[in-house]
């Protein structure tokens, strides 16, 4: 793997790195949603949903390196059910979200960290353009001449997952700080958070 990495060119290492940039900051369903968890669930939420979006890309990564994406990618029917659960279970976030009372505990609501990156993961495993991107994505920087294919693939689903995870990150902390300070002069958060679900879920079925 070192081997391959040595060989792979650095110009175009750096051009990955700068089109990852543009998708990081590109405002996206993982991104979205991590905004909504800080916002409804405070800085902890917010990161914790980082971690679970970032473990979802993960086992994109790792499928796509191991061809199964391809085989994914290319049934209708499998991106469909696919599809229709990750909205179906958006819906669900929205709802929780709306009926959530303000005030309730950390240990009994969405701020629970474990839930907050359960919600993350299945968010990114349940979304096919995720599937799509990986496949799309990747494989435009990789050359046979610098060594298998999917060792290229792993490196540089390694360096996308990282950095998208330091970017995104950083933008739930801010979203849970800027909700923290806000719920404590409103109740409307968790009904922002729940339309952002919402949506979300319907650009699933639509888009």
């Amino acid at each position: 793997m070192l081997e391959t990495f040595a060989q792979m060119d650095s110009v175009t290492l750096w051009a990955f790195m700068a089109a990852s940039l543009v998708m990081y900051l590109t405002p996206g369903a993982d991104m979205m949603f991590t905004i909504a968890s800080g916002i409804s669930g405070g800085p902890k939420a917010g990161f914790a949903a980082t971690v679970g979006v970032t473990l979802g890309l993960v086992v994109h990564i790792t499928l796509a390196a191991a061809g199964l994406a391809v085989l994914i990618a290319a049934s209708p029917t499998a991106l469909l059910v696919i599809r229709y659960a990750g909205a179906a279970y958006l819906v669900v976030l929205a709802y929780q979200a709306w009926t959530a009372k303000p005030d309730a505990e950390e240990t009994e609501g969405r701020s629970s960290v474990f839930r907050a990156v359960r919600r993350g993961f299945l968010t990114n495993m349940l979304n096919p353009k995720i599937i799509l991107f990986i496949l799309a994505f990747l494989p435009q920087f990789t050359t046979p001449e610098a060594g298998p294919i999917w060792q290229q693939i792993v490196i540089l689903g390694v360096m996308f997952a990282s950095g998208g995870f330091v970017v995104v990150s950083i933008i739930g902390l801010s979203a849970g700080v800027v909700g923290a300070k806000l719920k404590q002069a409103t109740g409307v958060l968790n009904k922002i958070a729940a339309v952002i679900f919402g949506g979300l879920a319907a650009k699933l079925v639509f888009d």
